[in-house]
């Protein structure tokens, strides 16, 4: 009896020094959470003389795995994520699914999102109106093409005329001779292929008080006729009324759509005696080239062009369960769900209990090494008495056997 007890504690502290090994081997590793094991005492059944039984030794009652959070290391890898909450990352190696902590992903030769199993990154769709298909989960791929070109259609102009301006010295206008208008600004458009043309906008002081005309030339040609800004005595656009000028569409020699240029001219001014131009915003673009990938805190994750444009790729799915603890523990740092651990909870960072994905960081390993060294103390100490016991046993058996 005394032996199998003493065996059944040499086997708890040899799983114990196990557990603990496991624990010092990944405490470095990324995502990694330690674990700890939970002992049960052994009793056999039935009563002797009226005394409860004596013990059977002890057993291994599970080994659980501790989930808190690990320490945030920052990294130069964008693709490198972290997340701080309870949340856990879904990878999906086609249809079969697991969840990691571990956010060490790359690019694969497909364009893939993968992780070192090569398993895909899994995302909530972008919807083409804006938003995120949260009902389904697709594989993070970063476009390799190029951004498409938008022409522009509208420019708003934030700017100043000079309230005590003169009539232009000379007439009629000419866009060659400055004698001819007040001032001018020029900036860069953009027509449907993405080409690049300067748009020239002149001002010129009229007769009737308050009074300018603003035209239009597109790499140097008139795009419709003179239009008429008009301004209070206090120096605010009165006409026209919504402050936008449109003009005819301008048809460039590249073979794209003529350029329907719209202006918005509703925070200008006619103040003091200085004319300034403080913002020009025009809503075309030429293509763009990816340089570069964001995730925000959101988890929405950002391809990003040469031509300042950014195209939602989308967002990380984040899933939570019920029970973490009943998680199926799997290789390269990774779990899967059972019947222990209930289904997986998919939603996106920031929202209940998740937590916020950080890019350019890694989650550390949650080992205390500290504590691991004196769990092995703790651990060893118990194996050296339970073996203790084994020798004390024996001799007690010897020294029964001996009696003559």
């Amino acid at each position: 009896m005394t032996f199998r007890i003493a065996i059944s504690g040499l086997n708890a502290a040899q799983s114990d020094l196990a557990v603990t090994a496991n624990n010092v081997a990944n405490s470095a590793t990324t995502g990694f959470k330690g674990s700890r094991v939970q002992f049960a005492e052994l009793y056999a059944s039935g009563q002797e003389g009226g005394f409860a039984a004596t013990g059977s030794g002890v057993k291994v009652a599970g080994v659980d795995q501790r989930f808190s959070q690990g320490a945030i290391n920052f990294t130069d890898n964008g693709l490198d994520l972290a997340i701080s909450g309870k949340g856990f990352f879904v990878v999906a190696d086609g249809a079969a699914r697991s969840y990691t902590r571990a956010g060490a992903f790359k690019v694969d030769r497909d364009g893939f999102v993968v992780n070192s199993s090569a398993q895909r990154l899994q995302v909530f769709p972008p919807i083409a109106g804006g938003g995120f298909n949260t009902g389904t989960t697709s594989d993070l791929r970063l476009t390799a093409g190029e951004s498409p070109p938008a022409a522009t259609q509208r420019v708003a102009m934030t700017l100043n005329l000079p309230g005590n301006a003169a009539q232009p010295a000379a007439t009629p206008f000419s866009a060659t001779d400055p004698e001819t208008y007040s001032h001018s600004t020029a900036m860069t458009v953009y027509d449907s292929l993405g080409a690049a043309h300067t748009a020239t906008v002149y001002f010129s002081k009229t007769a009737a008080p308050n009074t300018w005309e603003q035209r239009l030339y597109v790499d140097g040609n008139a795009v419709g006729t003179a239009q008429t800004l008009e301004y209070s005595a206090s120096g605010a656009l009165v006409s026209p009324a919504d402050g936008e000028v449109s003009f005819p569409g301008y048809t460039p020699g590249t073979g794209a759509a003529p350029i329907d240029l719209r202006y918005d001219f509703s925070a200008s001014t006619q103040y003091g005696k200085a004319f300034s131009v403080s913002a020009i915003d025009q809503d075309g673009y030429t293509t763009g080239r990816l340089i570069g990938v964001e995730t925000g805190t959101d988890g929405v994750v950002q391809a990003r062009f040469t031509n300042g444009r950014s195209i939602a790729l989308g967002q990380i799915a984040i899933a939570q369960f019920a029970s973490v603890n009943g998680l199926q523990p799997l290789a390269d740092t990774a779990w899967g769900e059972s019947a222990a651990s209930g289904p997986a909870l998919l939603g996106t960072a920031g929202t209940a209990d998740g937590g916020a994905v950080q890019s350019g960081a890694l989650e550390g390993s949650n080992v205390d090494v500290t504590e691991q060294l004196v769990n092995m103390i703790t651990a060893q100490r118990n194996f050296q008495a339970n073996a203790k016991m084994i020798s004390t046993a024996d001799a007690v058996s010897q020294t029964i056997i001996n009696i003559r």
